[in-house]
């Protein structure tokens, strides 16, 4: 699986292909929003721009679907690297920080060693999981007798 790797919090996440960053991170416990974003964000619409991240040093370009629109507009001051984490979908593995805003003080070092160390890429795609009643629907043996059991039609119920 695709690992979202958390500079500030030194943290690696999992997550599955195509999974929204800003999901991902919540339901992880990462603390994306700063105060303002604490008070009030506009729940993942792209309208508040309160849960940009920066992606540090992107090893491989794709690793984030492309920017969105809302992105364009709303990120057109901001340096290139920063995203807003609602808008983000993970592809690959990435390197992130969360609220790139406010400092941090050993920053460089974080960074470096972030990057030092190497990301798995996992796989490309969601698991597959096949539904329990459709096994029991197809398999004709199983009938939902106990071993040694028989049935007639003579039988009464």
């Amino acid at each position: 699986m695709p690992v979202i790797r958390f500079v500030r919090e030194g943290r690696d996440v999992e997550c599955y292909p195509g999974e929204n960053l800003r999901e991902v991170a919540l339901r992880e416990g990462i603390a994306l929003y700063g105060l303002k974003g604490q008070l009030g964000n506009c729940g993942g619409c792209g309208q508040c721009i309160t849960c940009f991240v920066d992606v540090v040093g992107e090893s491989s370009p794709g690793s984030l679907s492309g920017r969105t629109a809302v992105e364009e507009q709303k990120l057109r001051r901001r340096p290139q690297t920063w995203r807003l984490a609602c808008q983000a979908l993970v592809n690959q593995s990435v390197v992130v920080l969360t609220k790139p805003q406010t400092g941090l003080g050993d920053l460089d070092q974080k960074v470096s060693q972030a990057k030092a160390q190497p990301l798995p890429v996992g796989p490309t795609a969601w698991p597959v999981q096949e539904s329990e009643g459709d096994d029991d629907a197809a398999d004709p043996a199983n009938n939902d007798q106990r071993p040694g059991q028989t049935t007639t039609s003579d039988e009464e119920p």
